[in-house]
């Protein structure tokens, strides 16, 4: 395929002139644009709901969550993996992105990496991909050959697959089980897909990760309850959480997180039903980790 004939690759008319605009109409144009992706993404919604539902079904099953990608797509999927430890007190094995080229690929372009049909299998090898895991393409052409290979992969192996990309028909699309296409348009800047496209792709996959913790029950009324205390915000945070929902002062809620070993689902269940902590973490148990079961067990 040319890729000239994909709609990421097309030159956008409204920008023609864009190296003869002042500034300001270089930024009112870009947020003109930008206005595109919202949209475009509506367009998806029942199949990102969808997503979601798979990917907490695998959760409960043990299953991962795997992004793959190449450059900026690859880049998105990292940046979503790695916040969903401390947001949401999951290991750093349940949600893993991965990258074409690697680590280093994160800093600097690795030329051709995204070429390598089989690089991504051996990258999935690596992390012992099972059947219960759901691996997300990432790509805005629709036609990274390391993404198509990971995809492929991981069909063959009995994962569910999704694909991420911003242009109608795409190769990804078809090998998928659920293919997510919000079609955002030519770029501003002609080919440049980290603008529209990823910036369309960085909203589909906050969608997907925050909404599958949700489904699992890590999240209680609009609150990360399995919030991890690794920084001075982050114990704030989980503060305030228990302040909010038990109703009590500062004082008291330090002391219920000390008293739950820094566990903040536990501390609101020690305070509201009135009990210590080992009965606490059974409640929660006894309810699959969802915070709203345990408080009326």
């Amino acid at each position: 395929m040319d890729i000239k004939s994909l709609t990421s690759e097309q030159r956008n008319l409204a920008s023609a002139n864009l190296d003869q605009l002042s500034t300001l109409e270089l930024v009112k144009l870009f947020n003109s644009e930008d206005e595109k992706i919202t949209q475009a993404i509506k367009l998806e919604l029942p199949l990102i709901a969808a997503s979601i539902d798979m990917i907490a079904h695998a959760f409960q099953q043990n299953g991962r969550l795997i992004y793959i990608g190449a450059g900026t797509s690859g880049r998105l999927g990292v940046l979503d993996a790695s916040e969903c430890p401390p947001t949401f007190g999951v290991g750093s094995q349940q949600v893993q992105g991965i990258i074409a080229g690697g680590e280093a690929a994160m800093f600097k372009a690795q030329e051709g990496a995204e070429d390598d049909l089989h690089a991504a299998q051996v990258d999935l090898n690596q992390i012992q991909l099972t059947p219960h895991d759901i691996v997300v393409g990432i790509a805005a052409s629709g036609r990274t050959p390391y993404v198509i290979g990971g995809l492929n992969f991981a069909n063959q192996l009995g994962c569910n697959t999704i694909a991420i990309s911003c242009n109608n028909d795409s190769p990804i699309a078809a090998i998928a089980k659920i293919a997510i296409t919000p079609v955002v348009g030519p770029e501003v800047l002609t080919g440049s897909s980290r603008m529209k496209a990823g910036t369309a792709q960085k909203l589909v996959l906050n969608m997907l990760s925050t909404g599958a913790m949700v489904r699992t029950g890590k999240v209680y009324q609009n609150l990360m309850v399995d919030v991890k205390t690794s920084n001075k915000k982050l114990i704030t945070r989980s503060e305030n959480i228990i302040m909010d929902v038990t109703g009590v002062e500062r004082e008291r809620a330090q002391t219920l997180l000390v008293q739950a070993n820094q566990h903040v689902k536990s501390a609101i269940l020690m305070e509201l039903n009135g009990v210590d902590y080992s009965t606490a973490t059974r409640q929660l148990a006894d309810n699959q980790g969802f915070l709203r079961q345990a408080l009326t067990s």
